[in-house]
């Protein structure tokens, strides 16, 4: 029986391993995106015409929901789960204005525009007007793309240019969009205009960043309501929402009171946990669905799906897995809180791809380190604890995407990498950060730049008032907690 059982384990393993490659949303075939999207009731709000403001933490699923609409199929069996949702009837097109590659304005170009033309926000909207016409010139007429040929003549990153060109034109801009506007209608159709990744704008310099989203910001605080099936989707960072939402004044506050937050709760973590797991193959899915406690509804379009009343319904499956604690005893701690308390960040904030990333690579280092185990135990703790450390390594590396300065500072605390730290000493390391040389220095000095880093979560505060780094950050950016225990290799 046991030597049945290593077999079966071991194929389990394997397949674990890899479940966060189910539906992956970049690039995974359509068909497949399904089975790995999990339907969060408060993120699908953002499929209402009328918001406009999508804030969330990196990593909150953006990328996914983006894909999911795109598909009929997948988007009327999300509906389902959007009971209280106005959602957009007819067909509906989602249109990726920011970023946009080469067909989009760079921090240099709206550098040298901003040099030459000043920050007014009449002026920044003015220019996401342009691009935004640019966008949706290959939808307009005949009749409306000879109205404003000349806006499309000059390259992207011509951004004087272009915004030039856009004022040569007068009112034509307003009247052609007012046009497809009423095209759209008249068809049954939505156009979803989408600005993500909006920190890239200025290249590192804020006063860019700043300056590009407040004009991004009052161009659809003022053409929202003008047009009904010209719509935007802003998705903008958690962080970027809450520093620039005094700056943004009257625009931010009109857009701002519809919002989505993409947050997940707990149970919507262990739900996505479990939905990977189910659909995955029919070894892993057996396992997971013969497991008493947990009830399934069976989606044609997305799977296997969860009914979780409270994070603690995922329980019987956890303990299934790996037992009831992280050791011998209580003391350790429970299995299933101990797994959501290390992947949050300094604000206590659950992300859903590390939470994956922490069984997967468990179930790597069990296969790597196989011992046997009594069924229908798959993992040790120990494999757990150990792969907090790469998976907090991986969580770093992939926030170097959005915040390339955190590389400066990872170098920096190794002068120091014993947390927690005083105050004092931890303003002291990021002052000596400003003088560093060859590296991309973070947007704030100081004092100012610890706040930062305590608003995105990256650091936190402990009640005695010392700086600590989440598990979520810790071994990513190479410290070590004091009075740490030695973890076993």
């Amino acid at each position: 029986m046991s030597k049945q059982w290593d077999e079966e384990r071991r194929t389990l393993l394997q397949t674990l391993q890899n479940i966060g490659s189910v539906g992956r949303a970049e690039g995974s075939p359509i068909d497949r995106i399904g089975l790995g999207y999990y339907p969060v009731a408060e993120h699908l709000r953002l499929l209402d015409p009328d918001v406009v403001l999508v804030v969330g933490p990196r990593g909150s699923g953006k990328t996914e929901i983006a894909r999911v609409l795109a598909d009929a199929a997948l988007f009327n069996a999300v509906k389902l789960y959007a009971p209280a949702v106005r959602l957009p009837e007819g067909d509906s097109q989602w249109l990726r204005v920011y970023p946009a590659g080469i067909k989009g304005f760079e921090g240099i170009g709206l550098r040298t525009f901003m040099q030459s033309a000043g920050d007014s926000t009449e002026m920044l909207r003015e220019l996401w007007f342009a691009y935004l016409v640019r966008a949706l010139y290959d939808k307009l007429d005949a009749q409306g793309q000879a109205d404003v040929r000349p806006l499309s003549v000059p390259e992207a990153a011509d951004v004087e240019a272009i915004h030039r060109a856009f004022r040569e034109l007068g009112t034509k801009p307003v009247v052609v969009l007012d046009r497809l506007d009423e095209q759209l209608a008249n068809q049954d159709r939505y156009l979803f205009a989408t600005y993500d990744e909006l920190d890239t704008l200025g290249n590192g310099d804020w006063k860019l960043v700043e300056a590009g989203v407040r004009g991004l910001v009052a161009l659809w605080a003022a053409y929202a309501r003008r047009w009904r099936r010209i719509r935007a989707k802003l998705f903008l960072r958690s962080d970027l929402y809450e520093r620039h939402a005094k700056a943004g004044g009257a625009d931010l506050a009109k857009l701002a009171a519809g919002r989505v937050e993409l947050v997940w709760s707990d149970r919507d973590l262990y739900g996505q946990l479990l939905k990977r797991m189910a659909n995955v193959d029919d070894a892993l899915s057996g396992y997971v669905l013969s497991i008493k406690g947990v009830s399934w509804s069976d989606d044609s379009s997305l799977g296997w799906i969860p009914k979780l009343q409270t994070w603690q319904d995922a329980r019987p499956v956890v303990e299934r897995m790996v037992g009831v604690y992280m050791g011998a005893n209580q003391k350790k701690g429970l299995v299933y809180r101990w797994l959501l308390d290390h992947v949050r960040d300094g604000l206590g904030r659950g992300y859903p791809r590390p939470f994956v990333r922490l069984m997967e690579e468990a179930a790597r280092l069990e296969l790597q380190h196989f011992s046997t185990l009594r069924s229908p135990r798959l993992l040790e703790p120990a494999s757990l604890r150990r792969a907090l450390d790469r998976v907090s390594g991986d969580h770093v590396a992939q926030s170097l995407d959005e915040w390339p300065w955190l590389e400066a500072i990872k170098g920096k605390l190794s002068d120091d990498p014993l947390v927690p730290y005083a105050e004092k000493d931890a303003i002291k390391l990021l002052e000596e950060l400003s003088g560093a040389k060859g590296a991309m220095l973070p947007p704030f000095e100081s004092r100012e730049l610890l706040d930062y880093l305590l608003q995105l979560g990256i650091f936190r505060r402990r009640p005695d008032g010392r700086l600590d780094a989440p598990d979520l950050y810790l071994a990513g950016l190479g410290l070590k907690r004091k009075g740490g225990v030695k973890k076993k290799r």
